[in-house]
């Protein structure tokens, strides 16, 4: 068994699917670089992402996939997991190697493996919907940091975009050190230099950066919140079902009970 070592890109997941057909290679595993450990004996290729290459498998994809399908296989790349990535290079394998409509057969392990983490990512973008606070800092910027187990950002911007239409901000993702700017025209991918004067590993912002209006609106949210809350149908178990503790950080009516 020959092993790729990839460097975890979608290009390169995609590369490394065209050499395994250029080679003609009956068993391959596909290694996410950072995770590699070198064996005595072991054959291995070190992919090169190539974009032309990676171009060609995508358009084949978009040939047996239906739209559907090709999110999914790009949403299982979001959850950044090498068990993940493995069963993506599976997935193509068997669609490109069956007649058309494969990715239906759900009695294939390969397409029950995509439909999961689709779940998974679907769930967590979900979540971030629901749980993004914005504070408003005093330069009329809305700025949220989150922290999501995966690459969520490029699943949520459109909704973001759409209900905040007006407003201009910042979602930023302190685990990945990069973030989406929407500055009421279009959103645009921004790195730790365009908030390098905040302090990211922090979830609120200094008192200096936010408008002087911000704590009263947290205040106000925070007594709605509390005026709605229903002690004697207090469900802790199912509470924590649908807002799992790990989001409790980044809401304000929940500061001060993690």
């Amino acid at each position: 068994m020959t092993i790729y070592i990839f460097d975890g890109s979608f290009e390169g997941l995609l590369t490394a699917l065209f050499e395994f057909y250029n080679r003609k290679e009956t068993a391959v595993q596909l290694v996410w670089d950072k995770l590699y450990q070198p064996v005595m004996l072991q054959e291995t290729l070190e992919i090169i992402n190539d974009e032309t290459k990676a171009k060609r498998v995508w358009a084949g994809l978009q040939k047996k996939l239906s739209p559907e399908w090709q999110r999914m296989f790009y949403k299982t790349y979001l959850i950044e997991n090498a068990q993940a990535f493995m069963d993506m290079f599976n997935f193509a394998r068997y669609i490109f190697d069956s007649a058309p409509g494969a990715e239906k057969n759900f009695g294939n392990p390969h397409v029950i493996a995509i439909s999961q983490w689709n779940k998974k990512a679907s769930r967590e973008s979900h979540r971030m919907k629901a749980f993004i606070r914005f504070q408003q800092t005093a330069d009329g910027m809305y700025y949220c940091p989150i922290e999501p187990d995966f690459n969520v950002l490029p699943l949520i911007a459109y909704f973001f975009k759409n209900r905040y239409a007006d407003q201009q901000w910042i979602i930023y993702d302190v685990k990945r050190h990069y973030g989406l700017y929407y500055n009421t025209h279009t959103v645009e991918e921004i790195t730790y230099e365009f908030v390098a004067d905040i302090d990211t590993k922090k979830i609120n912002l200094p008192p200096a950066l936010l408008d002087p209006k911000e704590e009263l609106a947290s205040i106000l949210w925070k007594d709605y919140f509390n005026s709605t809350n229903i002690p004697a149908r207090k469900n802790m178990k199912l509470h924590i079902q649908h807002v799992p503790k790990r989001y409790w950080k980044y809401l304000n009516e929940k500061e001060g009970k993690n």
